[in-house]
């Protein structure tokens, strides 16, 4: 005799990959802007917060009306840095996992831009003849937003590698 397993029986493996609801998204962004107000005091930094939940994620957003009060903290690499902990501490009050996205003085749509260049110049060398053309390593919300670019360019795009080797190679359709 054959059992089926009872679905009520089942267990999530990875609960930090469930979709988070709105309620839970904007208690994210109310823990991250505690958390970042906290280290904008500490620093003496001027900023203010904005608030947002699309997509299945909470957006905060750092801006300051005096635009070199923050470009210290505007660099890709520090605003990818200063997510992480924000995701960390958020994680460590929530007790779930964060997917949270930090923008700091428009830092995100620079960075939109500079993936549109780059994914551009790839379409160009595949347009010259090339097969595919390969991208360097970048975030899991970097690639996202290069395979969004890529396919409204009309072409296909993939995934390869683990880990912070994770790269895109774009390719015609």
């Amino acid at each position: 005799m054959t059992t089926t397993p009872d679905a009520s029986a089942v267990t999530d493996v990875h609960p930090e990959r469930t979709d988070a609801t709105v309620e839970q998204l904007e208690q994210e962004g109310d823990v991250a802007a505690d958390f970042l107000e906290e280290l904008l005091d500490i620093t003496d930094i001027d900023g203010d917060l904005a608030l947002d939940v699309r997509s299945g994620r909470a957006y905060v957003s750092l801006e300051s009306e005096e635009s070199t009060s923050l470009s210290l903290l505007a660099a890709p690499e520090t605003v990818q840095a200063l997510q992480e902990l924000t995701r960390i501490a958020v994680q460590n009050r929530t007790g779930r996992f964060s997917r949270l996205i930090l923008d700091v003085a428009g830092s995100r749509n620079t960075r939109q831009r500079e993936l549109e260049t780059l994914v551009d110049r790839a379409v160009a060398r595949i347009e010259e003849g090339a097969s595919q053309a390969s991208l360097p390593a970048m975030s899991s919300y970097e690639r996202k937003l290069v395979h969004d670019i890529v396919a409204d360019r009309g072409f296909v795009s993939e995934s390869y590698g683990e880990g912070a080797d994770r790269h895109t190679v774009i390719s015609r359709g």
